[in-house]
């Protein structure tokens, strides 16, 4: 009996070996923050400090500016005098007033660039509303107390056409400041609100006049919930800067339209207090401050209310709005 013989199993294909993974860069993503860490440490951190540090000092001669050889808070008690309050007060309602009109005239401006106008048109709209911005502030300022001043060119246009029976008395006073600020932080109210406007889905509004809403339920149904994140945005930017401006009323208003930012650069400039200039300016900053958390606590209400929003939408199965 003869035996059979039989081949040697083949050897199995050589496993490939896997492509090696392209090295990628491994240093520490925060490197990347770093020039913006410096920026903040040497232009916030560092002059808040030095503030905060004179403001509980005090002034001990004539021709002395601060000293804080005995530390204490009573800059903060004369800070907190009525003429302080007085003034801060009015800078409040100069800066709620302005930053409500900045929604009223640039939500408008914002929805018309956004939605009205061509691709095409919209780069040089947005030039037009910057192209003022990029001018000095305080040129941008004088114009308008030149403009408003009795012997301006607006007082004999108004007279001319029988508005006016003598000169224009608007100029250094509070009316002056609040046209001022709102024509100088016009613009960071339109830009945010038409980056929101500009990305928002119009084929909800569609949706929603084909459902049985009118153009108000589709507006305040569907375009100001979209919106609202460049609304609080615009108003964050127009609103902080507004409070601790300077040039406008100094500008503008004189006396009857004084802001909280004349009274702390004239401790500093005028009276040589730096101590309760420190301690106004800190009084400010925490107001302002203050201002900013309730800005990000709506921010976080309204980016749960949209969240909500976009998973169960605004239109219900019916055809009508909720």
């Amino acid at each position: 009996m003869t035996s059979v013989a039989t081949a040697p199993p083949a050897a199995a294909p050589p496993t490939p070996e896997p492509p090696r993974a392209k090295r990628r860069f491994t240093g520490s993503v925060g490197f990347l923050a770093v020039p913006i860490a410096v920026w903040l440490v040497f232009f916030f951190i560092v002059p808040f400090g030095l503030i905060l540090w004179y403001s509980f000092g005090e002034k001990p001669s004539l021709y002395v500016t601060h000293s804080n050889d005995v530390l204490s808070l009573a800059r903060y008690v004369e800070a907190l005098d009525p003429a302080f309050l007085t003034t801060f007060w009015r800078t409040t309602q100069i800066a709620i007033t302005g930053t409500a009109l900045c929604v009223l005239i640039g939500f408008p401006m914002a929805y018309w660039m956004a939605v009205k106008l061509s691709p095409r048109a919209r780069g040089l709209v947005v030039a037009l509303v910057l192209v003022p911005y990029w001018t000095n502030f305080l040129v941008r300022t004088i114009g308008w107390q030149i403009t408003l001043s009795p012997e301006g060119f607006l007082s004999d246009f108004l007279n001319g056409i029988g508005l006016l029976n003598g000169p224009l008395q608007v100029l250094y006073t509070q009316q002056a400041v609040q046209l001022g600020v709102v024509y100088n932080y016009l613009p960071l109210m339109i830009l945010p609100l038409y980056v929101a406007l500009e990305r928002m889905d119009h084929k909800l509004l569609e949706a929603s006049r084909d459902l049985g809403g009118n153009w108000w339920s589709s507006f305040w149904r569907v375009t100001i919930p979209l919106a609202l994140p460049g609304i609080l945005a615009g108003m964050l930017l127009v609103f902080v800067p507004l409070m601790g401006d300077y040039i406008t009323p100094s500008v503008l208003g004189g006396a009857s339209g004084s802001m909280v930012g004349q009274m702390v650069a004239g401790q500093f400039q005028r009276a040589q207090n730096w101590a309760l200039g420190s301690a106004m300016a800190i009084v400010l900053m925490l107001a302002i401050l203050l201002v900013v958390i309730a800005f990000g606590v709506l921010f976080r209400l309204i980016g749960i209310a949209l969240r909500r929003f976009r998973h169960l939408g605004d239109l219900d199965t019916t055809g009508a709005i909720r």
